[in-house]
Formats: structure tokens, sequence, C-alpha cells
């Protein structure tokens, strides 16, 4: 059952420090690779998702879940991405419920071209900014907040497109 102890000084501040920082970071990159590559911080973590899953592909249910977005902001996405020629719906040949999104030559492209600002934004608005130990420290403190909360990459469940 959860507490509704209230949070004291410490946790407040490490809480809030959390938020602000996220808040931040995806702002500005968002913002810098808006203006540099005309891609959204979505956009991005769609393609790059894909471009490490077998195939370079995943399931829409699932790349919803890594990408952070809602199953219906997902779609949206992902539709505009197909419009743009960067990702294309596959289906699976033996389930019709199962529907893949896979990276185009063009979509990994895009990202490869866009991967130096986005790089280049969090080395500047993160990574550089902290001490190795602060950067062992944050992945310690935040590895286990990730876990239990989205799918684990999965076998895959269909062995052919339609």
């Amino acid at each position: 059952m959860a507490t509704t102890r209230p949070l004291d000084a410490r946790e407040a501040a490490a809480f809030h420090a959390l938020i602000r920082t996220h808040a931040r970071v995806v702002r500005i990159l968002e913002a810098e690779l808006e203006a540099e590559q005309g891609l959204s911080l979505p956009a991005y973590e769609v393609l790059a998702h894909l471009s490490e899953a077998p195939d370079r592909r995943r399931r829409m249910t699932e790349l919803a879940s890594f990408a952070v977005l809602t199953p219906s902001g997902l779609t949206r996405l992902v539709d505009k991405l197909v419009r743009d020629g960067l990702v294309e719906r596959q289906r699976c040949g033996t389930d019709a419920r199962v529907v893949y999104a896979a990276l185009t030559d063009a979509g990994f492209q895009r990202l490869v071209d866009a991967y130096p600002t986005h790089l280049r934004g969090v080395r500047e608005h993160v990574v550089d900014r902290l001490t190795p130990a602060q950067l062992d420290a944050v992945a310690e403190a935040l590895g286990p907040l990730t876990t239990g909360d989205g799918p684990e990459p999965s076998a895959a469940d269909c062995t052919e497109p339609a």
C-alpha cells in the first residue's frame, strides 16, 4: 500500500532536481534538433530505438513504451514519419494483430544526419557538466527507477512481414 507520508526536505530536493533537470534538458535538446535538423526529439527517439532493434523494426506497442509516448501519440508520430518516408508499417504475416514500425534507409540516414546535433547537446547540457563520479552516481541512482516500467525487448513473434 502506498504511503502518504510527506516528502522531507532531502527527498523533495532530489525529486525537484530530477524533474527540473529532465524538463530543462528535454526543452533544450528539442529546440536544438528542431532548429538544426527540423526533427522533433520524439521523432529522433523513435528513429534511434528502431535503429537499435533487430531488423530495425519494433512492434508498435513496444515502441510506444521505449519512446515514452502514449499509443495514440506514437500512432500520430509514426503516421508523420511514414508520410516523410522515414518509417514504414509492416504487418505480421502470421498474426494480423501485430503491426511493426520499421526504419527505412531514408530514416536511418536522417538519424545519422541528426546524431551529431543530439550528441553535442547531450554532451554539452549533461555529460560534460558532471564529473565521472557524478555520472556513475546518476546512473546508479536512476537505474533502479527505469526497471519494470516498460517492455523488455522480446523475441521476434513474427518471422515474416506481410
